[in-house]
């Protein structure tokens, strides 16, 4: 099969044949329909922080067709589409019990990947789409269950005000999930506002640049009808965390899924005063991949918008040091056939 190879930081991905995977116990090999190119992936081929192993092949937005299984796998069978957690855990402990792989002791990493055109995943980390959910929608479940996972944490109230801290996949993804969830207004913050139209396609009321107001507190404030009981920091740079202590509400919760690799500084006498909730928020259960599923099935297919543009995979390792640079997409799939 065709894979994008990283070579390490530096050296970018290379289009190599690598061996087409077979299914273990407990396992099947999927043909991959779509994979998105996740910002993180970025971050994690950089030369800063925590890095890829080169060799590696990765890419942990995807869905696809089950064209083999592994023995004794009942399951799935050729023909069904999922799309994978991509973690594979013993299956039998606490964290896996609870639909948590990455949380397990045994977990495999670099074994379920879509920067090619087969992958071996696990049975019990699958989730199955219908019919309703196209190979497109599917490579955006990875990236939305994040955003639920967030919401979910947040404990939010019906009618909550609602700010949301970056215009990327995971903030959007927060926005389309507290309106699915009852917030009240939600508005969403960016430097710049060239996804404003997206954020009002997932559900968002109101879009802040905070480039084009004098007072980003007085905007917020205007656009929710008041100071935000609940903020998604999901831009994930310098200063964020405290920008978002300051401009929360009293008794509010501040939930980060920014992925942030450097210091940051705050000031904790505000978050005291304020008695502020502050949480953090990586991945994801299962359960969270099973709701996005249900709700594009049931026929909100408004996540779509989030979809800038399909590649193919020769054109993945040109266009993966592109987004490194300033860009107007948002989510980018990868056709590993075309």
């Amino acid at each position: 099969m065709k894979a994008a190879v990283f070579k390490g930081p530096g050296r970018g991905l290379v289009i190599e044949e690598r061996p087409d995977p077979v299914p273990g116990p407990a396992e099947v090999v999927i043909r991959v329909g779509r994979v998105g190119i996740c910002t993180s992936d970025l971050h994690m081929t950089s030369g800063h922080g925590y890095q890829y192993p080169a060799e590696s092949v990765f890419g942990h937005e995807f869905a696809g067709e089950v064209v083999a299984v592994g023995p004794g796998v009942t399951e799935f069978q050729r023909g069904d589409r999922v799309a994978p957690l991509p973690f594979i855990g013993c299956g039998h402990c606490v964290a896996c019990d609870a639909g948590r792989p990455q949380a397990c002791a045994e977990v495999q990493n670099f074994v379920v990947a879509g920067y090619c055109q087969y992958s071996r995943v696990g049975v019990r980390d699958c989730v199955r789409l219908p019919a309703e959910v196209s190979d497109e929608e599917g490579a955006l479940v990875e990236p939305l269950a994040v955003g639920l996972q967030g919401v979910r944490k947040a404990g939010l109230a019906p009618g909550a005000r609602v700010l949301v801290m970056g215009a990327g996949p995971i903030g959007l993804a927060c926005a389309y999930h507290a309106r699915r969830l009852g917030a009240g207004r939600v508005a969403v913050l960016a430097r710049s506002a060239q996804r404003a139209a997206l954020a009002t396609a997932v559900g968002a009321d109101a879009f802040i640049a905070s480039a084009e107001v004098a007072d980003v507190t007085t905007a917020a404030g205007q656009a929710l009808g008041g100071p935000p009981e609940v903020i998604f920091e999901a831009a994930g740079a310098p200063g964020s965390i405290g920008m978002a202590i300051n401009l929360a509400a009293p008794g509010a919760t501040i939930v980060v899924l920014g992925l942030a690799t450097e210091p940051e500084t705050f000031l904790p006498a505000t978050a005291v005063f304020k008695e502020l909730r502050l949480l953090f928020s990586l991945c994801y259960e299962r359960a969270d991949f099973q709701q996005v599923v249900a709700a594009i099935a049931a026929g909100d297919h408004r996540v779509r918008a989030l979809i800038t543009d399909t590649i193919p995979l020769a054109s993945l390792p040109e266009r993966f040091e592109r987004l490194r640079g300033h860009h107007s997409d948002c989510k980018v799939l990868v056709a590993p056939w075309e």
